[in-house]
């Protein structure tokens, strides 16, 4: 089966790529890499030629509203539109777990996304996870300064590898609609985990301060509220491995 994805260039786009290629499918990466823009739409229509299913994992770095909602909004439907003139016939893509229940300016983004799919016309399935085990790591690079101020939340993170296999088996099937919850084996401190990434050697040291905040990210928002699929991999099995990944590479 001849798969495109979308941002297959990206943390979670790579192991698709490769799952795929395991499976005996045809992936086609789109990025713009791959002479392929899903905003503007230039690429897509010879990339999709003959593409049964696609799987849209495509990202954009942001935290503000207006940003994040523009560019679900406008790359979900580019893409959306490109695969009905080429008739694809299942379209997957990858949100997040309580993205309903905490209101962030990005994951408005992806819920309008998730709109944008329910509206689309092309029959879909959409798979929400939890954070990955990278997320911590994620955060920490994006803060300035002496001292890290992490958000005081409860997360249950997964392993991307992971979630890029459900996603490939997803695309394997028939569309599911609303495909259910994933996510990691358990529940962990997001603080408690920036602690452990810097003690690992995977991020700047410095000390980790509780930033305490109100509503539901704090009192577990961002976790699943009920039975569902869980991956085997620990943030602690993810660490060990990683560190020992870091601590091997050479250091420019």
């Amino acid at each position: 089966m001849k798969v495109a994805v979308a941002g297959g260039t990206g943390l979670t786009g790579r192991h698709v790529v490769e799952l795929l290629s395991r499976a005996g499918h045809e992936p086609v990466p789109l990025s713009r890499a791959a002479g392929v823009d899903l905003l503007t739409g230039s690429g897509l229509d010879a990339a999709l030629a003959g593409v049964e299913t696609t799987i849209d994992v495509s990202n954009v770095t942001t935290m503000k509203r207006e940003a994040a909602v523009g560019f679900f909004d406008r790359a979900g439907r580019t893409l959306l539109e490109a695969e009905a003139r080429a008739g694809v016939r299942h379209h997957v893509t990858l949100s997040i777990v309580g993205i309903d229940r905490v209101k962030t300016g990005y994951y408005q983004g992806k819920l309008r996304q998730e709109a944008v799919v329910r509206e689309g016309g092309v029959p879909w399935s959409v798979l929400r996870a939890t954070q990955f085990h990278e997320f911590p790591g994620q955060i920490l690079d994006r803060l300035p300064g002496p001292v890290a101020l992490v958000p005081a939340m409860k997360v249950q993170p997964i392993a991307v590898r992971e979630v890029a296999e459900a996603l490939v088996e997803l695309a394997a099937g028939e569309p599911k609609g609303m495909a259910g919850d994933l996510a990691g084996p358990r529940v962990e401190s997001l603080v408690d985990m920036a602690r452990r990434v810097i003690r690992a050697g995977l991020a700047r040291r410095r000390p980790v301060v509780p930033l305490w905040l109100p509503g539901p990210m704090r009192t577990g928002g961002l976790l699943p509220t009920g039975p569902g699929p869980r991956g085997a991999q620990t943030f602690d099995a993810w660490l060990a491995e990683a560190g020992g990944f870091a601590e091997h590479s050479p250091r420019g």
